[in-house]
C-alpha cells in the first residue's frame, strides 16, 4: 500500500525515533512495518535489546533467493507494544552491505511488501548523501520525509543539497524538528512543502526510545500528537501524491523571510543564499 522514507542530510534530528513514532500513530486500519535502513548502523538492537537475527542481515541474505511480498515479515523482531520491526545491524560495514544487497534491483523487496494491501513499510534511511547505500528506497517510497532542524546551520545544509536530494525523490516533504525559524517561512525560502514540525519533547521521545515509561505516553505526548498529525497526513499524501512539476508549481516561491523576533532587523536570513 505505502512506502514512507525518513531521511536527514545533515546532523541527527531524530530520524529513527521519527520513524518509530510515525509508524505507531499510523492511521488505523493499516499495518505498519518499521525497517532500519541506516547506512551508518542502526540503533534498535541496543536500544531495545533486541536479537542480532532475524533483522536486516538475514533479509538481505533471503533476497538472494527471491524477494516476494511477504518476505519482510519474516525477519521482523517486535518492540514493546507490539510494533514490528527489522532491525539494522550496529556496524557501518555490515549496514552497508546489508543495503546493497537490498536495494539491488530498485528496492523490489520493500516496494513488494509495501504494495500489499494494508501494508506500511517505514524506511528509517537515517543520514543520506551521493551515493549512499539507502537512495534506491528514496527513489521508490511513495512519500519521502526530509527531517531537518530549523536552523541557521541544519537549514544551510538543507538549501545546499536540495536539488540533489530532489533528483532522488520527487514526493519529497520536509519535517522541521525544534524551535528556530516559523514553518511557513523555511516553506517559502526552500520552495518545498514542510508536513509539520516535531516539538523538543525530550520524555516523549526517550518513550520511543525505549526507556521505562507508560506504554501510553508517547501518544499523549506533544511528540506523539505531532507524529499523528504527520502521520495522517503522510497517508493522505502517498493516497494522492504530487507529481514533480505539479510540486514545483505548488511550493517553489522563493523570497526572503522574516526571522523569530530575537532575529529581526536581519533582512535575510544566514541559510538563505546558500548555492543550490
Amino acid at each position: 500500500m505505502t512506502l514512507v522514507a525518513l531521511c536527514s542530510v545533515k546532523g541527527s534530528p531524530g530520524v529513527t525515533t521519527a520513524a518509530l513514532g510515525l509508524a505507531a500513530r499510523w492511521p488505523a486500519g493499516d499495518l505498519p512495518v518499521v525497517v532500519e535502513c541506516d547506512a551508518a548502523g542502526g540503533d534498535l538492537l541496543a536500544r531495545f535489546r533486541l536479537e542480532t537475527s532475524p533483522g536486516l542481515v538475514s533479509l538481505a541474505a533471503a533476497v538472494r533467493r527471491g524477494a516476494e511480498p511477504g518476505l519482510v515479515w519474516q525477519h521482523t523482531q517486535r518492540l514493546p507494544g507490539g510494533l514490528p520491526v527489522v532491525a539494522g545491524p550496529a556496524g557501518a560495514e555490515q549496514a552497508r552491505a546489508a543495503l546493497e544487497q537490498i536495494t539491488d534491483g530498485g528496492a523490489a523487496v520493500l516496494r513488494r511488501a509495501a504494495d500489499r494491501p494494508g501494508t506500511v513499510v517505514v524506511a528509517d534511511c537515517g543520514q543520506v548523501g551521493q551515493g549512499s547505500a539507502s537512495l534506491g528506497i528514496l527513489r521508490v517510497a511513495d512519500v519521502v520525509l526530509l527531517l531537518a532542524r530549523s536552523q541557521d546551520d541544519a537549514l544551510a545544509h538543507v538549501v545546499a543539497s536540495l536539488d540533489v536530494v530532489a533528483r532522488w525523490s520527487q514526493p519529497l516533504s520536509c519535517v522541521l524538528v525544534g524551535g528556530g525559524y516559523r514553518t511557513g517561512e523555511v516553506a517559502q525560502t526552500l520552495g518545498i512543502e514542510v508536513i509539520g514540525r516535531l516539538p523538543d519533547d525530550h520524555h516523549g521521545a526517550a518513550v520511543l526510545c525505549g526507556r521505562p515509561g507508560r506504554r501510553s505516553a508517547s501518544t499523549q505526548s506533544p511528540l506523539g500528537r505531532a507524529l499523528a498529525r504527520i502521520a495522517a497526513l503522510a497517508a493522505s499524501r502517498a493516497l494522492t501524491p504530487l507529481g514533480g512539476k505539479e510540486q514545483a508549481a505548488g511550493f517553489r516561491k522563493r523570497g526572503s523571510i522574516s526571522p523569530y523576533p530575537e532575529r529581526q532587523g536581519s533582512p535575510h536570513t544566514s541559510w538563505e543564499g546558500v548555492s543550490r
